[in-house]
């Protein structure tokens, strides 16, 4: 019987690029092993257009993506979620509300593509390595053995992705 897939939770400050990327990506790239989500310490209310265009380019979905406040993970009712990984250095730097379940957590930091200077084809470059590096780090990510590995040795691993 398969188990339930885990659930992941990218965090940034405005949930308008890099958390969207990982969340779009970690749902292509596992197969149905993991489920993601994201949001942000304090959402733009938006999501980037070249953030969609980019996950779209790269076959993910992005039905129902929208930018939303943490708060919406940390109400009782929440999903509750096994890892929570900061995806800026603004939001690793913020006092986090609780979090259920007590779930492991990690900082891959990534410049931030949408702060990307000139004409649109520029910035899809920048959204296209940004992706780029996150699914780099998620594929290391995903080729952990999850249900092998203590809590503590999975927890040093996945910290250890956000430092190569």
């Amino acid at each position: 019987m398969a188990s339930p897939p885990y659930n992941i939770l990218f965090l940034c400050t405005g949930n308008s690029a890099r958390s969207i990327l990982a969340e779009g990506l970690v749902n292509q790239l596992s197969g149905g092993r993991f489920k993601g989500y994201s949001a942000g310490s304090q959402p733009t209310g938006q999501v980037n257009p070249f953030a969609l265009e980019t996950l779209q380019n790269l076959g993910c979905g992005t039905a129902g993506f929208s930018s939303k406040s943490w708060d919406v993970f940390a109400a009782p009712d929440a999903p509750k979620m096994d890892f929570i990984i900061t995806v800026c250095d603004s939001a690793a730097g913020e006092a986090c509300p609780f979090w259920p379940g007590s779930p492991m957590t990690a900082h891959w930091g990534f410049p931030d593509p949408a702060r990307a200077e000139g004409g649109d084809e520029t910035k899809r470059a920048v959204f296209a390595r940004t992706a780029q590096a996150i699914a780099r780090r998620l594929r290391l990510f995903l080729s952990l053995p999850h249900d092998k590995l203590d809590r503590l040795s999975l927890q040093r691993e996945v910290r250890a992705i956000g430092e190569s």
